[in-house]
């Protein structure tokens, strides 16, 4: 039997296992990301084909005007010349990987039309300046720069947990790695789950749909996780106008322009056509006027060329100062790094391309910034060696849950004060209580196993009621109300967690959402206590009659004071409606789910939040849990759309399948591809 698989593996397979994950084998890298292309296509064809148009600008055209927006960000940016650009600066072995994943994207098209929606046909044939376009698209103008582009961040529930034991504090004594990135559940921000496989390659883990490379993953000998990290990666530039041009150094400078034709598709299937012009500053692309100002935006890493290389480095290193020497590249715009190994290593590296300033502090960049002075137009980023990162610290473990790097372990070990004040906030940034409650759980378990880390990850306990929950039932007694009384006996048997059978978890958000911030915390937050504090109540009067307040609103929307969470906060998808556990962040759950109302029945589903997840022992043999909330395709039809709810439900996650053994045993179609 294994004789006979060999034999076959000389062609590039992929065996898909019943969850509609694919492992792919080629016979050789670029076979490999041939296959990687077709298996995304084969799971989400009409989301990647989406995707690319929109990176072309012209999604409008082919779509209709509710695309026109980001058409003009695309048009404005330049995205066109800078994906041309990127690819020709492609070092020759990474850019025929790039090709033969573009490759395999069309000749699936090709294969299988029938499996296109007549919408998406017209993109067709990809390019590799589409897959570059798609991921600046992701990486800079969303993740790096929406805030500064748009006004506003387009969807703000963009986060992650990550957690790495090292062997130190490992019951097994092997390195462990939790990742967990939290994302919305749809476009953009879909993961697609893949084990790579070809000569001298190996890897395991998940991308975004579209992107040619693992961005998150694991081999035989080590692994690496992302959380979104505080950063001013991108600046947002005031211009002030005057005769046709912009104060720069008291001179006025005249704008580089361009003239852009947008077509954008009518409902009668006409089309219209609008002239955009697209202004450029020595700051940066105009993206925005009013009146006597123009808004200009620079973004660091926005023009890398190297992206894929390093993330294929990454996933292929088999050592730590392999690992590193991709890091090095400093290719990855943004995010922190969480990494675990076979040796028994840790590491974190709050990384990313960080503009160089020679003035001003984290709020002063985070702020627009003044477009007259020359002075604050920067043009080099840290080095490596400039970054807040531990390899290896004393305590053991390594977290971060989109906080700021101070907080990365327990008893703190980075201290703010060596760093620029330009390169994250010094005190409590993320304020949703996630990485205190990753520290709370780790602090006194010295000697943690694979099962505790699952657990962890699994863990839908409030933070926020560990922290205030008692202050406020003594404030009642203190200031006692009927209705009050009867919501803190609902809140004294409530188990403080945001389980499908948690009964007092809406009636502890309807609290917290009534609650003004500043009225709650006594004891702000302090460095020296990143884990217990904020905490107490300023007010406990004003809490009680907030807290009667609450509980008339969650009688009159639910019918009583204690309805069960997973009653009304659903996991759905098609005909799946499930009970929900997990709560959103901003109340302490590890377990990060964001719920939306659903106008159907009056309930809440499930929408953003835990995406994918991975807990590995790097022992020998790698072990690893995994899921995917939403199931590994959003293609119409596939029956992995939603398949995986039922083990949300549950709190549960399967098995990795990393064996020819195991995947053959959970073998659900094979496919063979022919690539030269």
């Amino acid at each position: 039997m294994l004789a006979a698989l060999n034999a076959q593996s000389r062609k590039t397979e992929i065996l898909w296992d019943n969850w509609g994950v694919p492992h792919i084998y080629g016979k050789t890298t670029a076979g490999m990301y041939y296959a990687f292309g077709w298996a995304q296509m084969h799971n989400h064809a009409d989301l990647i084909l989406q995707l690319y148009g929109e990176a072309r600008g012209r999604a409008a055209e082919y779509w209709g005007k509710s695309f026109l927006q980001g058409d003009e960000i695309v048009q404005k940016l330049n995205l066109a010349q800078v994906s041309q650009k990127v690819y020709d600066e492609q070092h020759p072995e990474y850019k025929s990987y790039l090709d033969a994943f573009v490759k395999g994207i069309n000749a699936y098209a090709k294969a299988h039309p029938e499996a296109i929606s007549e919408k998406y046909k017209q993109i067709l044939p990809v390019t590799p300046q589409d897959v570059i376009a798609h991921t600046i698209n992701i990486l800079a103008v969303d993740f790096i720069a929406a805030d500064n582009i748009y006004g506003s961040i387009r969807d703000a529930s963009r986060g992650s947990n990550a957690l790495a034991i090292a062997a130190s504090r490992s019951a097994s004594k092997h390195a462990m790695l939790m990742a967990n990135p939290h994302l919305p559940w749809q476009g953009f921000f879909t993961f697609f789950e893949a084990h790579l496989n070809a000569p001298s390659f190996s890897a395991y883990g998940t991308t975004l749909v579209g992107l040619p490379v693992l961005a998150i993953a694991f081999n035989n000998n080590l692994g690496w996780t992302h959380t979104v990290n505080p950063n001013n990666n991108s600046t947002r530039y005031e211009l002030t106008l005057k005769d046709n041009g912009y104060l720069l150094d008291g001179a006025v400078v005249p704008f580089e322009t361009r003239t852009a034709t947008i077509k954008i598709k009518q409902a009668d299937g006409t089309m219209k056509e609008e002239q955009l012009i697209c202004k450029y500053a020595k700051q940066g692309p105009v993206i925005a006027e009013k009146k006597d100002k123009a808004y200009a935006v620079r973004i660091s890493g926005f023009d890398n060329a190297y992206f894929n290389e390093q993330y294929h480095k990454m996933a292929k290193a088999s050592n730590f100062a392999e690992f590193e020497s991709a890091e090095k590249m400093l290719q990855m715009p943004m995010f922190n790094v969480i990494y675990a190994d076979r040796t028994g290593n840790i590491m974190y590296l709050d990384g990313g391309d960080v503009p160089a300033h020679a003035t001003g502090d984290f709020q002063f960049w985070h702020d627009k910034v003044d477009g007259t002075s020359s002075k604050y137009i920067w043009s080099k980023i840290l080095p490596y060696k400039d970054l807040p990162k531990l390899f290896n610290p004393p305590t053991g473990f390594v977290q971060n849950s989109n906080d700021v790097p101070w907080t990365c372990t327990y008893p703190t070990v980075l201290n703010p004060k060596n760093y620029p004040a330009y390169i994250a906030p010094e005190g409590w940034y993320a304020r949703d209580f996630r990485d205190q409650h990753a520290m709370n759980m780790v602090k006194n378990n010295h000697s943690i196993t694979f099962d505790d880390l699952v657990g962890y990850k699994l863990n839908t306990e409030l933070e926020t009621a560990d922290r205030y929950l008692d202050s406020l039932l003594k404030a009642v007694a203190e200031h006692p109300d009927t209705t009050a009384l009867k919501a803190a006996k609902v809140l004294t048997a409530w188990d403080r967690h945001a389980d499908a059978g948690s009964k007092g978890t809406i009636l502890w958000i309807q609290w917290c959402n009534d609650m003004h911030p500043d009225s709650i915390y006594k004891n702000p937050w302090e460095l020296a206590k990143p884990a217990t504090t904020p905490n107490g109540l300023k007010y406990p009067e004003y809490a009680v009659r907030k807290l009667k307040q609450a509980a008339n609103e969650v009688i009159r929307r639910f019918g009583s004071l204690d309805p069960a969470w997973g009653d009304f906060n659903r996991f759905r998808s098609g005909n799946i409606d499930l009970p929900g556990n997990g709560a959103p962040s901003t109340y302490g759950s590890y377990r990060a789910i964001g719920f939306r109302y659903d106008y159907k029945d009056k309930k809440f589903r499930a929408v953003v939040g835990d995406s994918y997840v991975a807990v590995t022992e790097f022992g020998k043999p790698v072990k690893a849990m995994v899921s995917l909330s939403y199931g590994n395709a959003s293609q119409t039809g596939s029956k992995h759309i939603g398949d995986q709810l039922k083990l949300m439900s549950e709190k549960r996650l399967r098995p990795a399948l990393l064996t020819r053994v195991d995947i053959l045993k959970n073998l659900e179609e094979k496919e063979v591809l022919d690539f030269k």
